[in-house]
């Protein structure tokens, strides 16, 4: 029976009478004069890990794009269907956000996959092994180090793709350029889901930090 899932309606029903009644205002105003995100925070798909949820953030705060494993492809202007590459256009160029966040997670299904290709497809596209193949010469490197643990691994993997798609991020003209002149500023940044900690990446060092939150 194809019936609309029931928690969703629930979900609404205590949206509407909840947040949605104390924002109407907020609401109605983005309605009318659009959106204006300074935000956009590119994430990966993953049910446990909505950038909305994990900032706390208002409506039209910020502009989200969500993949598998959080990943930015590098410029590549073929003709072909690229939904990143469109939403980032969009958003530098439309929206003219200035900061871009690449937001990473612990226990990510697409960088478990990637490091374990003796899996089998999915389904005979394989869209999801072609997509990590963005990855493929990272998690080789990764594997090879035989004093790493499985875990060790795979966090490493997950926060070397964050350091990977900001690096693909500057290969769009458009992004290389703003951030020249300092009109945009590119940031990652890795959230451990079972702690709830939010690691920002150094761009001096390239190390992972865990800031204490303002005003702590």
């Amino acid at each position: 029976m194809n019936t609309f899932p029931p928690a969703l309606l629930r979900g609404y029903s205590e949206f509407r009478d909840g947040r949605f009644a104390l924002e109407r205002e907020r609401y109605r105003g983005l309605a009318d004069q659009g959106q204006t995100p300074e935000i956009l925070v590119i994430a990966c798909c993953d049910s446990r890990t909505a950038p909305e949820t994990v900032f706390n953030a208002r409506p039209g705060e910020i502009f989200v794009m969500r993949n598998v494993a959080n990943l930015v492809p590098p410029y590549k202007p073929d003709g072909e269907y690229h939904g990143t590459s469109a939403a980032l256009e969009f958003a530098v160029q439309s929206l003219k956000v200035k900061h871009i966040v690449v937001l990473g997670h612990g226990r990510c299904g697409g960088v478990k996959a990637v490091l374990d290709p003796a899996v089998d497809p999915l389904s005979p596209g394989d869209f999801i092994g072609k997509w990590m193949e963005l990855l493929a010469p990272a998690a080789e490197a990764t594997g090879a180090n035989q004093w790493m643990t499985g875990a060790e691994r795979q966090t490493a993997l997950e926060r070397i793709s964050i350091r990977h798609s900001i690096a693909n991020l500057r290969t769009f003209p458009c992004i290389s350029v703003l951030e020249g002149k300092g009109r945009v500023s590119l940031h990652g940044a890795w959230f451990d889901i079972s702690t709830g900690e939010l690691w920002v990446l150094d761009a001096e060092t390239g190390d992972f930090c865990c800031p204490s939150p303002e005003g702590e």
